[in-house]
């Protein structure tokens, strides 16, 4: 067994109208809290009451789209500007990454981009986040328990991570009652960024026991809760499966990394503009594919194929299940959630090149099982479009 090292948030609450506690919750923390949400401000409000119940003070800040440079910037800003000593971020993906870079840069100094992969120049934080509580509103990036934040540049057309150990939120607050009025597309691309991201730390060449522990599980509760919960936005059980494999696999990812699909993911959803979630969609069934058929050519030892029968069993929820039946199972899955192809959203042969060059450098190409070939990169893109 190869070395492994494990680590999450110091607290985890999970708790049906659990946003009740939020202002006993966030009292020791500080005395005055950047609020940030999305776009449904009903939820900002309600927290600043539960706030300014137990004598906290704050201000909000609204994230309307995928958290960029200057929007950040714009949040980071107001924090300072108000003298917040805390934040608590409520809302999808970006709302908590942005929630997210705000608390780092609160307490660290220079740009933004300085700090960032890729684009920047990768400058490590020097100082711990200032206190960052994270109840997510959707059931997919599980961004409340992974040590990175995704930020877009509209210049680069890219989106790159800020990554630290020291942004874990300190705590998360699942409330599985706010995911109910989910639209049907977000609960899809949502849900399917979950499902993916039990399985990419589940066939890393960096999972280990602890990892696997939480993508078995996931990959259960989302097989069996997704489509439920797609097609009965009220089935709270659902909603409360989602919410769990989504936890479950922010803490596989923070621990194992990902693969070739996060990978490419970042690249793609920057280019284009397309959910982060259909891209995972798009590409998963095919990234299964792909590796398998790399590994049985160069790598018949590697533990990863009979993982991926493994996840095959779990998925279909049948003993025999072939890795080609796992692959079935996702395809059907995604038709059965209206996932649209990329080339819907522009993408074209002709752009494989800077896609596929932009994508090697992604922290996420480093969990991937095996490493693959240009062509079979081109391969696989050319099957998702």
């Amino acid at each position: 067994m190869n070395k492994f090292e494990f680590m999450t948030s110091d607290r985890i609450i999970f708790e049906r109208d659990g946003l009740t506690r939020i202002g006993a919750l966030s009292k020791p923390f500080g005395k005055k809290a950047l609020i940030v949400t999305g776009s449904r401000g009903e939820v900002a409000e309600k927290i600043r009451g539960y706030l300014e119940e137990e004598g906290v003070k704050s201000a909000h800040f609204k994230v309307t789209d995928e958290p960029g440079l200057d929007t950040t910037k714009v949040g980071l800003d107001l924090a300072r500007d108000e003298k917040c000593d805390m934040v608590i971020a409520c809302g999808g993906g970006s709302v908590i990454d942005s929630g997210k870079i705000i608390a780092a840069m609160l307490k660290n100094e220079g740009e933004i981009l300085s700090y960032l992969e890729v684009i920047g120049e990768g400058k490590t934080l020097s100082n711990p986040s200032a206190p960052c509580i994270a109840i997510p509103t959707t059931s997919g990036t599980g961004a409340e328990v992974t040590k990175n934040a995704v930020i877009s540049s509209s210049e680069h057309k890219v989106k790159v991570s800020l990554r630290s150990s020291y942004m874990v939120p300190e705590l998360v607050l699942l409330d599985p009652l706010l995911t109910v009025s989910m639209p049907k597309s977000v609960t899809a691309s949502t849900g399917l960024d979950a499902l993916t991201q039990v399985i990419e730390p589940f066939v890393s060449h960096l999972a280990n026991p602890m990892t696997d522990a939480f993508c078995r599980d996931g990959m259960r509760l989302a097989s069996k809760s997704l489509r439920k919960a797609y097609d009965q936005g009220e089935n709270l059980e659902a909603r409360e499966g989602m919410l769990l494999a989504s936890l479950f696999g922010g803490i596989a990812l923070a621990n194992a990394k990902l693969g070739v699909v996060h990978g490419f993911a970042g690249v793609i959803g920057g280019m284009y503009g397309i959910p982060h979630g259909i891209v995972c969609a798009g590409l998963l069934p095919h990234s299964i594919e792909t590796n398998v058929k790399a590994l049985m050519e160069r790598e018949k030892e590697n533990p990863a194929i009979a993982r991926y029968k493994e996840a095959a069993e779990i998925l279909t929820g049948n003993r025999d299940a072939s890795i080609e039946d796992g692959m079935k199972w996702v395809m059907d899955l995604c038709e059965h959630l209206s996932i649209p192809r990329f080339r819907e959203f522009g993408m074209k042969e002709e752009d494989f090149k800077e896609i596929i060059e932009k994508s090697m450098k992604a922290s996420s190409m480093k969990g991937n099982p095996i490493l693959l070939t240009y062509e079979e990169l081109s391969d696989l893109l050319k099957k998702a479009l």
